[in-house]
């Protein structure tokens, strides 16, 4: 699914050079439910941005199913995006004024669906996290938890082959936190990819295979494993 060849990732801020990643190679697989943890600041967010096509590397490649997805062009990752790539945010990134039905056919617009057709998957979907009661209410009249559902029901709308979450659970309280990472294993048992990044040692526990990023680079478990 995806691959990082020496993948290094530099910023310049305040006249001074920060390396995010460094020199970092991993393989993801089809299928796979990755967590990627860290301490603050080790490039976890740096690297589920450059998996999602929205942050070039300073050097290496970012390969995605065999083909370079920065030699594609802006364009060509966009449509990427919006028909292969799920996005889950801690901060949910729903539009204030849209309600929750109409957050989770923006997608589906931008797709070029049929209103009816949008509405009626939208509908579908907030059902399906338990939110059939609450397709009119907007982000400021749901809790934390179904505010986030909603952005698991808008991941869903175009139906990706890959979820990439940034602290889901961040903001949730612990009965919200546990319905978000089951849907995600639900997500994940249909055949989607997932790669998670999180601090919360509860969410970490639904993955598969953890990623540990240190001061920019990766050790993947299987490696210590395999030294051990």
């Amino acid at each position: 699914m995806f691959q990082l060849n020496n993948v290094t990732k530099v910023y310049e801020c305040r006249r001074q050079t920060v390396k995010a990643l460094n020199e970092t190679s991993v393989s993801i697989g089809d299928n796979e439910f990755i967590a990627v943890v860290g301490p603050s600041g080790s490039g976890k967010t740096t690297l589920l941005s450059l998996l999602g096509g929205m942050m070039a590397p300073t050097s290496g490649d970012v390969l995605f199913r065999g083909a370079s997805l920065y030699d594609l062009s802006l364009a060509e990752r966009t449509k990427l995006r919006l028909s292969s790539l799920g996005f889950v945010f801690q901060s949910f990134n729903l539009v204030p004024w849209l309600s929750a039905v109409e957050n989770v056919q923006v997608p589906l617009s931008l797709a070029g669906e049929s209103v009816a057709s949008q509405q009626q998957r939208a509908g579908e979907l907030l059902s399906r996290v338990g939110l059939s009661d609450r397709l009119s209410h907007r982000p400021s009249e749901l809790s934390q938890g179904q505010q986030q559902r909603v952005a698991l029901a808008r991941t869903l709308a175009n139906d990706p082959q890959v979820i990439l979450a940034d602290e889901p659970t961040g903001n949730l309280d612990p009965d919200s936190r546990e319905q978000v990472m089951n849907l995600l294993a639900e997500f994940h048992s249909e055949g989607r990819s997932i790669v998670m990044v999180t601090h919360d040692q509860f969410a970490a526990q639904y993955a598969q295979r953890p990623l540990n990023l240190v001061d920019g680079t990766i050790v993947d478990s299987r490696d210590v494993s395999s030294a051990a």
